[in-house]
This record gives C-alpha cells, structure tokens and sequence, in this order.
C-alpha cells in the first residue's frame, strides 16, 4: 500500500487499527521480561506512537518510522505528551537503510498492513536492521483474511519466513485488545548472525 493510501485513511479519520494504548502483549513483554533493560529500538509502522512511547517509557532509545507523515507528526506528539524521548522519522520500512542496526526491532501489525507480495521485502528489512544477537518482537496478527489490509498469515508462514536467518526464541498467545482476543500471537527472535 503507498503512503497516499495511508495518508488518505489518517485524513479521513479511518484510523480503525488505532485502539488509543500500547499493545498488552508489549506491555506485558516490557513488564515482565525486560525489567531493568535497555538498548535501541527500531518500530517500523508506528502509526500514532503509542508502542514507541512504551518501548522510552521503559528505558530503551527508541527509532520511530512510519510511512505516512500524518502519522509521523501524530507519534512526535504522542512522544512529547509523554514526556519521552523518541526518534520519529518518516520512511518506508522496506526500503529504509538507516545506517545503523538495532538491538530490538518490534513489529505490531505491520506485517499484516503490507502486500502479501512485498513480505520477503520486510523479511529483508528485518534483517538489514536488526544486529547481531538482537531481536525482533513481533505481534502479528493471525487471520485468514485475503482482501486486506489486513492481509491474513498463518504462524506457519511466519516460521517459514523469518526461521531462514533467524532462532525462534519463544512464541505464545499475547493479552491482546478485545477485538483481537485469540487472533494475536507473539514471537521473540534471535539474530544469530
């Protein structure tokens, strides 16, 4: 999808994928295993910011990018009102080359946002941006859902995508939106490169 298509849906005020809070299964992820913890973090797809703004909250130097500058400048506000200090930068995250690498990337549902045919492209980006022994956290949302977006995966597809490159630490049914109760799974992986 282009940023005019994105940018379109913030104008009209068609942010249906906004649910106002963090992802739970961030939240309980920052909580209860990465207490105490710090290091850099990519959010590609950041959409207003409030999963950026967790990651600050909780210690870690935060990169925000989002495709639409109508999110970008919603994030930035998101991160002031907070209090915290995020990184926001308008970009596309299958073409980005950010000159650095990341110890965390987290993904909430981009995955599902692009088209299908442009997966093994975020499956690169994943890779370019990610260093050695760090992890990408993902929330992916499992639907079957053809005629996105949201385009439907499997956690098959995710395996079979992401286990190329990278260790699959742990995956699990996350606390998740009402909306969302038993349609999210989360994956924690390793970049043994």
């Amino acid at each position: 999808m282009s940023e005019n298509y994105w940018e379109e849906l913030y104008q009209r005020g068609e942010t249906q994928w906004d649910k106002g809070s963090p992802s739970p299964g961030l939240q309980d992820y920052l909580k209860d295993r990465l207490k105490g913890l710090s290091g850099t973090v990519l959010v590609p797809g950041c959409g207003m910011g409030y999963d950026p703004v967790a990651w600050a909250t909780a210690g870690f130097k935060v990169t925000a990018m989002d495709i639409a500058p109508s999110a970008v400048t919603l994030a930035r506000q998101q991160a002031l009102k907070a209090g915290v200090e995020v990184e926001v930068i308008r970009g596309n995250f299958l073409e980005a080359d950010l000159g650095r690498k990341f110890d965390f990337l987290f993904e909430h549902t981009l995955f599902c946002a692009i088209q299908p045919d442009e997966r093994e492209a975020y499956v690169e980006a994943v890779r370019a941006n990610l260093k050695p022994k760090g992890r990408f956290v993902a929330v992916h949302y499992l639907i079957p859902d053809e005629d996105g977006p949201p385009f439907g995966t499997s956690r098959e597809e995710i395996v079979e995508r992401f286990s190329s490159f990278l260790e699959l630490e742990e995956d699990w049914v996350p606390r998740s939106y009402p909306n969302r109760t038993n349609l999210e799974r989360m994956f924690v992986w390793r970049n043994d490169a």
